[in-house]
């Protein structure tokens, strides 16, 4: 069509001057010709056709000024004439741009979030060559790398320019002359003196770390972040080179890192200081435990597939020569895993957003098929216009550009209102968002998410309009003109049919997805956690590594402050433990039982408590007994095991009496045996969906290192949030120095332990119900032109002795067969996209039968209501004059 070709004008300029010089040289050869069919010479010809026909770059400017002119003025025309026809129709209008509206927005709001996340490169100089590495366990599973590892990889692989490793670091800053009233534990990382080299980030003052900072005993040396910078030290200029105390101990300022700098690592990290491990790797120490994440960048030219194959075999050398190290934490890796590191921070909530991108597309749709029944029902209206000014000459095309100008009218009009709806909706998803959400402040309504958005609409606007314009333009030139709004009914508009059966199958769709994940949620909520989560609130509790003189006066805060908090009026036991159930701690030791005969028996989850901790969690006791007041540093070690790992080590036998030994050096021969005293029940530690696994208890006295970060339970006999504060002041009564953190009660921290799921059925939720609501409208607003277009013989039905029960099933009949075969149509297409979402299912089956029961019952009640109103009009037509009508 014209439109277009003048469009690809505007955009191929080269093009259309081809064609304009063509065309004139054309001209030129037809006058020569002519010339010499007269008598006159190819050179006198050829002279005489240039002296006729003008000057060629002036004709060649007006021709192309000419197309652009006339395009513009049937542009503005088309325009002038759209907003006319839309004032006249103002309900038309205003229900077409908020359908459209709510889908675009709904549509921009997701890309918004789902392009910093998954489209955006990350924020890091040349960050496709940056993948993170995992040490691969024999079943194939990724684990943490151990530093042995780490040291292994960075002195031999050819693969790497650079590695690095880092761990979580939560030091206590406290109270001082620039400094809060209060203390205040700070998120940083512990990290090896590469880190910010193989990320390419150099400090903007003072320097990076160097190897002599990351050495066993090194200086006590740290880097702070501009945001901590401005936020704790008042952007003190000369803040490089001193000293803050951290875990009171000085720490020496010698890095700011630049304000732009996002650790996508560890997003709330506000400093780094050297990890400041042991070089000789001792084959007992913590240099062998799997709590270490690594980050490489690779040379040019090696993929990761290269690079984890020749990393391969360098640790599989390197095990072999430190086999008593690696044998402390279960063996040697079978080898690494080399992710890309977007791929691997994005891994995890990757399938919770592709199922909202689907949930939001088909949103989009529904919106879009109930704007193009909108458009169908009006151009049936304006049959006569069409017909008309086409008998006056107007061609085919002409009528379709106006009637796709109309439409793409509508669509920016929705694409602007939409960007408001969009705005709302990025504030919305960002405080609903689940904590794991990566690159979370980086979600904001920018200016590619404004051309997205009108992109969008520019798409939208052609795709609604075309179908219905297309059609308008169809038939004989006298049917159309014989046509009226009026008397149309024994047409069967097959196409407006075909277009709410794909509504329902699309709502459909969108309603089971929603079912299953609200079904998931029920089942989830409903499983036994292991412990009675009601009445509970939790504080995190770290006191300064450093602000005590020996393990037992740092062992003294602790019994002290679980004095206090007892002795509190509300309170009915308390207790304190190294990791909390659902929290996100993770804390996995070796295990070695004695029956094994000195073999390595596996790793569980370590939990060290004091007396009273269990009985505040209500964790059933199996067999045997709890630990008590008596399990004291010095007498014989006590340990609890869970009934999964009793049931996987002692399958029908008694576990109570039999020896095993438990930490980083749990194979180590010489070291004394404890003894299993009690069995209790499982807890689900790290979700609600994973199976039990294997667990052990001890008291925090008789663990060999002392951990100083503990989680306070407290049960109480109120509400706990009341007890919050003066528990906390309870704490502060012993040393008001020691930083208190993650207060919550237990029932929170189950339900955001399911965040991500929750996240998903929320916006799936918000969806369903809104393409609902937009198919139950399409399914009216067919109905009521149905009943509109066969006023006269409905009124012909009246007048022979039809009922008012008779009409109202004709009409129930029509609607309800529609959203009956949309809802067969949309359960065949729910049963293959629900498999989508089966890593977000847990207990249920993506062929729930109770979820498609209840859904399709939903729907054909809501179509039932929809299709009522219409069906009571049309049993109200008066026969008279519905027969006078026309």
């Amino acid at each position: 069509m014209a439109i277009f070709r003048r469009i690809a004008n505007l955009i191929r300029r080269d093009k259309l001057q081809r064609e304009i010089d063509a065309e004139l040289a054309s001209h030129l050869a037809m006058r020569g010709d002519d010339n010499r069919a007269v008598g006159m010479s190819s050179r006198e010809a050829q002279r005489d056709a240039r002296i006729r026909f003008g000057n060629v770059s002036s004709m060649r400017e007006k021709t192309a000024e000419a197309d652009m002119s006339l395009w513009i003025e049937d542009v503005a025309h088309d325009l002038r004439y759209a907003f006319r026809q839309l004032r006249r129709a103002p309900g038309f209008a205003i229900t077409s741009i908020l359908v459209l509206s709510l889908g675009i927005g709904a549509c921009t709001a997701i890309f918004s979030a789902i392009k910093p996340i998954l489209i955006d490169p990350l924020p890091l100089p040349h960050a496709d060559r940056l993948v993170m590495v995992w040490e691969r366990s024999n079943d194939g599973r990724p684990v943490h790398v151990t530093f042995g590892s780490f040291t292994g990889l960075a002195e031999r692989s050819p693969a790497f320019t650079s590695i690095a490793v880092m761990k979580p670091w939560q030091p206590a800053i406290a109270a001082g002359a620039q400094q809060s009233d209060k203390p205040e534990r700070l998120e940083g990382q512990r990290v090896s003196a590469d880190f910010f080299r193989t990320l390419s980030i150099t400090p903007v003052q003072g320097r990076d770390f160097q190897s002599s900072d990351d050495r066993w005993r090194g200086p006590n040396v740290v880097i702070i972040s501009d945001r901590l910078w401005h936020r704790r030290f008042a952007a003190d200029p000369n803040i490089v080179g001193s000293q803050i105390r951290l875990d009171d101990q000085p720490f020496t300022v010698i890095g700011i890192l630049p304000a732009s700098f996002e650790d996508v690592l560890a997003p709330q990290a506000e400093l780094w200081a050297p990890l400041q491990y042991n070089q000789a790797l001792p084959p007992n120490g913590r240099e062998w435990g799997h709590h270490l994440r690594m980050v490489a960048r690779l040379r040019d030219g090696v993929a990761p597939a290269q690079a984890q194959s020749a990393s391969d075999a360098i640790l599989h050398l390197f095990a072999q020569s430190h086999a008593n190290g690696y044998d402390s934490t279960g063996g040697a890796p079978a080898g690494i895993i080399a992710t890309p590191l977007q791929h691997d921070l994005t891994q995890g909530i990757r399938p919770a957003l592709f199922a909202v991108i689907g949930s939001v597309v088909l949103v989009l749709l529904i919106s879009c098929v109930n704007v193009a029944n909108l458009l169908l029902a009006r151009g049936a209206q304006r049959q006569a216009e069409f017909a008309m000014r086409a008998a006056l000459g107007a061609a085919n095309t002409r009528l379709v550009r106006q009637l796709l100008t109309e439409s793409l009218v509508l669509a920016i009009a929705a694409g602007l209102i939409g960007l408001a709806i969009a705005e709302a909706g990025v504030r919305i998803l960002i405080a609903m968002s689940p904590a794991e959400l990566p690159r979370l402040s980086a979600i904001s309504v920018n200016l590619p998410v404004f051309f997205f958005a009108l992109g969008i609409a520019a798409i939208i606007g052609i795709f609604v309009g075309l179908a219905p314009a297309l059609q308008s333009t169809r038939g004989e030139l006298n049917a159309r003109m014989q046509q009226s709004s009026g008397r149309t009914a024994a047409r069967r508009h097959w196409t407006r049919s075909a277009l709410v059966v794909a509504e329902v199958s699309l709502a459909i769709v969108l309603l089971v997805s929603a079912g299953l994940l609200l079904r998931t949620m029920q089942h989830l909520f409903s499983t036994d956690p292991g412990f009675d989560a009601s009445h509970l609130i939790t504080m995190q509790v770290q006191e300064s590594p450093r602000r005590f003189d020996d393990r037992q006066a740092a062992l003294r805060f602790f019994s002290q402050a679980l004095d206090r908090v007892r002795q509190m009026p509300g309170v009915i036991s308390a207790g304190f433990t190294t990791q909390l159930p659902l929290s996100g701690d993770s804390d996995i030791y070796g295990v070695e039982f004695e029956k094994d005969h000195g073999r390595n028996s596996g790793a569980a989850f370590r939990y060290s408590v004091t007396p009273g901790y269990l009985e505040s969690m209500r964790i059933p006791l199996l067999r045997g007994r709890l630990l008590d007041e008596h399990d004291t540093f010095g007498a014989p070690t006590a340990v609890i095991i869970n009934d999964a790992l009793a049931r996987s080590t002692f399958p029908g036998q008694n576990p109570i009496g039999q020896r095993l030994r438990v930490g980083p050096d749990a194979g180590e021969q010489g070291r004394p045996w404890g003894t299993i005293v009690g069995v209790v029940g499982n807890v689900k530690q790290q979700s609600l969906a994973m199976a039990d696994d294997d667990a052990f208890y001890i008291t925090t006295e008789q663990w060999s290192w002392l951990d100083n970060v503990q989680t306070l339970v407290v049960r109480t006999s109120g509400p706990a949030a009341a007890l919050a504060a003066p528990i906390r002041d309870a704490i502060w009564s012993v040393d008001r120095n020691e930083p208190i953190v993650r207060i919550t009660t237990m029932q929170s921290l189950v339900a955001t332990s399911e965040a991500q799921r929750r996240f998903v059925l929320t916006l799936f939720a918000a969806f369903a119900v809104t393409g609902l609501i937009l198919a139950a409208t399409g399914l009216f607003g067919l109905l009521a032109g149905y009943v509109t277009e066969r006023t006269r013989e409905i009124g012909i039905r009246t007048a022979v002795g039809a009922s008012r029960a008779s009409i109202v099933l004709l009409i129930l009949r029509h609607g309800l067969g529609l959203a009956t075969v949309g809802a067969v149509i949309g359960i065949a297409g729910a049963a293959l996209s629900s498999r989508a979402l089966a890593a977000l299912l847990s207990g249920i089956s993506p062929l729930d039968p109770v979820t498609y029961l209840g859904v399709t019952l939903l729907l054909l009640c809501v179509a039932t209501i929809a299709c009522f109103l219409p069906a009571r009009r049309a049993a109200s037509i008066d026969p008279v004059k519905a027969l006078r009508a026309d």
